[in-house]
């Protein structure tokens, strides 16, 4: 018989706490159902939806991983939604065209975000859009470090986004609190050392081959697991080289390596990446996607898609929202949770 590998789903997410239940992450929805998920090893799964008392002794150990409150995330607490705004200081972005190529209108505009209350600015000097050639290491600290400086400087809690070692280095001596790599640290041989020597934490996000590449045909057995066994891998390398699961955020990757289906069938399944026992971020703001589902929809007309996602990704207990729209982003979530709060149960 061919070894099976575990998997634990949460299924029938609510805002009540039925017997049996047990909270999502530590935040505020539960669950007193999982969707139990074996794979062999050629691949095949099978699933059942079972109460938690018959999950059977093998899963208490994902079990607690899946429940067990988050620690907060480079000091911001994780058991509500919080927003990481994006500063693309880019001439070729695809969400904004180059509008924050300049770095007075960056620093305004990253500025403006902290006061509108996001909990990150994340500042990147090299697009990540589909067929986008790399950017020297040089050209892309010249980009981002002036950016970094002044909104580190004014009490800013800014995320580099960026895969080159040197990049990260520099961008800490500029004041950066987060690391955020699209690679999660395989893109430059010493990104995992730099990275554990820092102490500061890191977000690891999927991605299917590279920005030149990976809308060419991706493929997955099981896109949610595995990138969950992807992910999984990544956090282990981390925890080998010192970093420990408390300075490690997961980004599944929403639209790097994915067809329709199977970002759609990610974000539908977005609860399975909190037994990997780290916080969540979501990004999938102003993507293809929405104007693959919704007509030809420039970046800029997205944003109604974006904020659905961001619920989709809030009812399934993601922690952090990375997001162009900071504004709308905010008031989206205020709105909800008042909503939601609006009756003692």
């Amino acid at each position: 018989m061919a070894q099976c590998r575990l998997y634990l789903e949460p299924d029938c997410l609510s805002r009540q706490l039925p017997p049996g239940s047990r909270p999502l992450a530590g935040g505020p929805y539960s669950f007193s159902r999982c969707i139990r998920a074996l794979r062999d090893e050629r691949g095949a799964v099978l699933r059942e939806s079972l109460p938690l008392d018959e999950l059977g002794d093998e899963a208490a150990g994902v079990l607690e991983r899946l429940t067990a409150p988050r620690a907060p995330f480079a000091g911001v607490d994780m058991t509500g939604p919080s927003v990481m705004g994006i500063v693309n200081v880019t001439p070729d972005s695809f969400s904004d065209g180059g509008e924050r190529y300049a770095a007075e209108q960056a620093i305004a505009d990253g500025l403006a975000m902290w006061e509108a209350g996001v909990a990150f600015v994340d500042v990147g000097g090299e697009s990540t859009r589909p067929g986008a050639e790399p950017v020297p290491d040089e050209e892309e600290k010249r980009r981002v470090l002036p950016v970094i400086r002044e909104l580190s400087a004014a009490g800013v809690r800014v995320s580099i986004d960026s895969y080159h070692a040197s990049v990260m280095e520099a961008a800490i001596e500029a004041g950066a609190a987060v690391i955020n790599d699209i690679t999660a640290l395989t893109g430059d041989p010493h990104s995992l050392e730099l990275v554990a020597e820092s102490g500061l934490p890191v977000i690891l996000m999927h991605m299917q081959g590279r920005p030149q590449t990976m809308q060419k045909s991706p493929s997955y057995e099981d896109v949610a697991l595995d990138i969950l066994d992807f992910l999984e891998q990544r956090i282990e390398r981390c925890l080998e080289a010192g970093i420990e699961r408390e300075r490690i955020a997961v980004d599944p990757g929403v639209g790097f390596g994915k067809t329709l289906d199977h970002n759609l069938e990610l974000l539908n399944r977005l609860s399975v990446f909190h037994t990997l026992g780290c916080p969540i971020l979501l990004g999938a703001s102003r993507k293809t996607f929405i104007s693959q589902l919704c007509g030809k929809l420039e970046p800029g007309e997205r944003v109604s898609g974006t904020m659905a996602t961001l619920l989709a990704g809030w009812t399934r207990g993601v922690q952090m929202h990375r997001v162009h729209d900071v504004a709308q982003a905010l008031q989206t979530i205020r709105v909800w949770q008042a909503i939601e709060g609006a009756v003692e149960r």
